[in-house]
């Protein structure tokens, strides 16, 4: 299990439909940016957001984090995950370190070489290529620009110079905040060889026909393993997404009241697949059965996907009472709660310096 304090933050899709709560593209953008300083507010410590093109969702991150950034001041803000078939690395570093700059530091960045989608091969429409591994390589060269590297040679007077030019702007540190959101126990091991945090959501692309949060507790394993034999000097973090929805009105019961609460195996994406199970119920029983499921216990990040087209007052009163009611029996505390506990720590080892020094003068 990570050392790292176990973080809860939400994860939307951006769904808008003209019959819900979230009706257009620009509710859709406001109500994701609402519903992060709501969240913020209750002390849940992420805002995350899912990234589609060709789809009636969330698709262009970079201007919404930054809005998100610059109306908070806490919550941690990211993606889960971008596509990278779909981007320009050099321009995206751009874009990622001034919504990083704008959020004081606070962005963590999921990337993938993408899911299934709507549109076939969509990338090559945005002019790229669809090959998996041209997504690793622009990821590469992306964690290259973030660090600081030169990407672009100099112009010396109408020829190439010697220089080799950065990207600008630079944030510092958010080469140690991009994730890599992993399907399989294979790919897992690539990423903690590479020295990105791990982001594994409710889908893998395998069944060994073992539990869902078995077979992602054996991901997460992996990826320690990997990164640990791959010999980096940080620790890393990890991330599981779950459906988490207490069930405590006539309204809940009546939209969510039906789910069986199992998994899914199913053909997705050329593999048999397995979907994990949503988490529903009376929150006492959903607090239980959540705190039992192994891969929650070895992640440090639990994203809660959120049914965002009921807009933001009830997904704000579903993170309460998740909060309040569930999130403990998996070890969470408040943001506040955390930075009290580690004021009071700080406190007591200055003390016992401060002991130490007056016994050795005295």
């Amino acid at each position: 299990m990570s050392s790292h304090p176990k973080k809860i933050g939400f994860l939307s899709f951006g769904h808008w439909h003209p019959a819900s709560e979230t009706r257009s593209a620009a509710e859709s953008l406001r109500q994701t940016v609402e519903l992060a300083v709501a969240a913020e507010e209750i002390g849940i410590d992420g805002a995350f957001v899912r990234v589609h093109h060709f789809a009636r969702q969330l698709s262009a991150p970079f201007p919404l984090l930054s809005a998100i950034g610059v109306r908070t001041h806490r919550i941690e803000i990211g993606t889960g995950v971008i596509d990278m078939r779909y981007e320009n690395p050099l321009y995206m570093a751009e874009d990622a370190a001034v919504a990083d700059l704008l959020s004081g530091g606070r962005l963590q960045l999921g990337v993938s070489r993408g899911s299934p989608e709507h549109a076939w091969q969509g990338a090559e429409t945005f002019g790229y290529s669809v090959d998996p591994d041209e997504a690793r390589a622009k990821t590469e060269l992306f964690r290259a620009a973030i660090a600081g590297a030169g990407v672009a040679r100099a112009d010396a007077g109408g020829r190439p110079g010697e220089t080799y030019l950065p990207i600008q702007p630079h944030a510092p540190g958010l080469s140690d905040r991009i994730w890599w959101g992993s399907g399989t126990r294979e790919t897992a091991v690539w990423t903690g060889e590479q020295g990105m945090n791990l982001m594994s959501s409710t889908l893998l692309l395998e069944d060994t026909q073992v539990p869902f949060d078995e077979l992602q507790a054996e991901q997460i394993r992996l990826f320690h393993e990997a990164w640990e034999k791959a010999g980096h000097e940080r620790e890393p973090r990890v991330s599981v997404s779950r459906s988490v929805i207490p069930i405590i009105s006539d309204l809940d019961r009546q939209l969510f009241g039906s789910d069986d609460n199992q998994d899914q195996v199913g053909w997705l994406d050329g593999a048999i697949s397995r979907f994990g199970r949503t988490y529903t119920g009376e929150p006492d029983r959903t607090a239980e059965e959540l705190a039992q499921d192994v891969a929650v216990q070895a992640a440090d990040t639990i994203l809660l996907t959120v049914p965002n087209a009921l807009g933001v007052e009830y997904n704000a009163n579903m993170l309460a009472t998740i909060a309040r009611e569930i999130a403990p029996a998996i070890g969470w505390k408040p943001s506040h709660l955390r930075e009290q506990d580690e004021a009071v720590a700080v406190d007591g080892l200055e003390a016992g310096a401060a002991s130490l020094d007056l016994d050795r003068v005295g």
